[in-house]
């Protein structure tokens, strides 16, 4: 097996390990022995197997002078489990490949130099791009102390979201609605206002598709037997309630909060991902919900520029991802409040 080819393996290993790794990052790992047999592994949920140890288990003693291929450097440190540059050197690997190092400051490069201490060969940067991407929001985690932001739209093909009556029960098909609660498994924390919570009552949990309840986060107060709580309540600039969201170990945010919280991200340039539905509908004036609240960008040069990088259908709907661009509307950046607080 070839590097490229075992790395998209392990890629793929990695991306099925997506909704149950974090807050570690989700990697995946191949094994071939020098007799050709292949084994695999990815990260578990916290507390579990690496996707290295869980490769070189499944190996066992034919790992001795075996290629392991890793999306991520092994870890160099004791954490919940036993470092796993120390289970490399032990099962006898010959060489590792790697796509990216790992910021994480208790790793950062000790786990390759451990390894080559050892005197076992290792290539780093093979498909570094794609897990660079898939591991966008643990990299920047690690790096920022922030989580990833994703912003979660849904909107009618002319850019509305609920009926002037403010009725938008289903504006979008079941397909749409389990992807998105495809996207609420794989975060951390889903984040929405206190006005959301007032007028849908939400319960924010993870329904239409298999998966853990996120932390739920209302911005502001939510009232008493709200279907939201157990829910944490936070008020304040918004970069406050991120970095606080990223100290308890959310390493991505989904915001799905109604268009006045969905603008104070926008506007605050707070948005890695936005997601947004479209649903074959149109209302066919301009009295219908706006996707943000209040004023948008006054000239054509001072709106948001980003790339798409995916278009999926999902049944009647599609499913467009926009990746912003470093630069974002001007303006003082919104927030809820003066200071962070728990409310």
């Amino acid at each position: 097996m070839d590097d490229e080819e075992a790395m998209r393996r392990a890629i793929a290993l990695a991306a099925a390990a997506r909704a149950v790794a974090s807050p570690n990052p989700w990697v995946g790992a191949v094994v071939e022995t020098p007799g050709g047999q292949v084994f695999e592994g990815a990260t578990a949920a916290p507390g579990g197997a690496h996707a290295e140890a869980a490769a070189l288990a499944a190996a066992g003693g034919a790992a001795r002078g075996a290629t392991l291929w890793s999306t991520l450097e092994p870890c160099a440190h004791q954490g919940r489990t036993p470092p796993c540059a120390e289970a490399v050197v032990a099962a006898g690997i010959r060489r590792v490949v790697v796509a990216l190092a790992d910021p994480d400051p208790r790793v950062a490069g000790r786990g390759l130099r451990r390894l080559r201490e050892a005197g076992v060969q290792v290539d780093l940067g093979v498909a570094a791009d794609q897990v660079r991407a898939q591991l966008a929001p643990y990299l920047k985690h690690r790096s920022t102390g922030r989580p990833w932001v994703v912003l979660k739209l849904a909107a009618s093909l002319d850019g509305r979201t609920a009926a002037p009556d403010g009725t938008s029960q289903w504006l979008t098909g079941v397909q749409a609605r389990a992807d998105a609660h495809r996207l609420r498994a794989e975060s951390d924390a889903v984040v929405v206002g206190a006005g959301t919570v007032r007028a849908d009552d939400p319960s924010l949990t993870v329904r239409l598709t298999e998966g853990r309840d996120p932390l739920r986060v209302v911005l502001g107060t939510a009232r008493r037997g709200a279907r939201v709580h157990p829910a944490l309540e936070l008020a304040g600039d918004l970069g406050d309630v991120l970095d606080h969201l990223g100290s308890l170990g959310v390493v991505q945010a989904l915001v799905e909060g109604g268009a006045t919280v969905a603008a104070a991200f926008h506007r605050a340039g707070l948005v890695d991902r936005y997601v947004l539905y479209l649903a074959p509908k149109l209302f066919g004036g301009d009295d219908g919900r706006p996707l943000f609240a209040g004023a948008g960008a006054p000239t054509l040069a001072d709106v948001t520029d980003g790339e798409i990088t995916s278009v999926t259908r999902l049944g009647p709907d599609v499913r467009i991802e926009l990746a912003p661009r470093p630069c974002h509307p001007g303006g003082e950046p919104a927030t809820t409040g003066s200071a962070l607080e728990r409310v």
